[in-house]
């Protein structure tokens, strides 16, 4: 569960709030008990992505740039 301070606080507190979130807390900050932000932790970027991993998995259809019918251009325009 979330702890929720007022900005006041958190202006006081900031440094032990980031300590909170640091270790994996989420904080609310919230003006007149109305939540406003939201401190959370970084997450690590996800690993490096490989060039070719849906090969085979892709499917473009030979009409592919075929013109649309025109019931479906009609659609378009409205």
């Amino acid at each position: 569960m979330a702890l929720q301070v007022n900005i006041h606080e958190a202006k006081t507190h900031f440094s032990k709030l980031l300590a909170w979130v640091r270790e994996g807390e989420e904080v609310i900050i919230a003006k007149a008990g109305v939540p406003v932000a939201r401190l959370v932790p970084v997450t690590a970027k996800e690993g490096k992505r490989v060039p070719g991993t849906a090969k085979g998995k892709i499917f473009i259809a030979p009409d592919f740039e075929a013109p649309l019918p025109e019931e479906v251009l009609e659609e378009f325009e409205r």
